[in-house]
């Protein structure tokens, strides 16, 4: 507990979002100490992806954590959300899948995650259908009043044929341009 590297993953977590300069600076020295130290990589992880919006480096890091221990609680809300970001989603519900799996996991975020990950793919029915899965693992009464803002936030997408979107999503989407902007080609 009272490793130096230990003092540096904690300096990292007390500056972690608002003194970022320190947070990068302690995550360093800590990564210089133990290059393996899951809590480093994944906080290092989510500076490139929350902070710095670079989706790619902060999967790169997850995926760190995850090859020093694949059953890593810390990190697999903050993986999925990166793989969402990056519009991963093959990737993210494979992992999502295999999460809920694990003990100890937090099944109800996990199954939000899912449901995100269907409102990502314009899923909605099944996004509604998964949030049941997350309130019936909900045990504290905050998390069950999110959930029903999620699902009411779904629904008010749900009125649009799920298929319809993808089809105009196929649509070449430099003939769209070409029909707005045609006199600029």
């Amino acid at each position: 507990m009272g490793t130096i590297n230990n003092n540096y993953v904690f300096k990292a977590l007390d500056a972690y979002p608002y003194e970022l300069e320190k947070c990068i600076e302690a995550l360093n020295y800590a990564l210089s100490y133990n290059e393996n130290d899951e809590m480093a990589l994944s906080l290092m992880g989510r500076v490139y992806a929350e902070i710095l919006n670079n989706y790619e480096e902060g999967i790169a890091y997850y995926k760190l954590v995850l090859a020093e221990n694949i059953n890593n609680l810390e990190v697999q809300v903050h993986y999925i959300n990166a793989l969402l970001w990056n519009e991963n989603y093959k990737e993210a519900e494979e992992y999502i899948n295999y999460a809920i799996t694990v003990r100890g996991s937090d099944k109800a975020m996990l199954y939000l995650k899912k449901a995100n990950l269907y409102e990502h793919t314009k899923e909605y029915t099944k996004a509604l259908e998964t949030l049941k899965f997350a309130h019936i693992y909900a045990f504290n009464n905050e998390f069950i009043e999110y959930l029903k803002y999620e699902k009411e936030r779904i629904k008010t997408k749900s009125f649009i044929k799920d298929d319809s979107i993808k089809e105009k999503e196929t649509e070449n989407p430099n003939e769209k341009t070409k029909r707005r902007f045609g006199f600029l080609f």
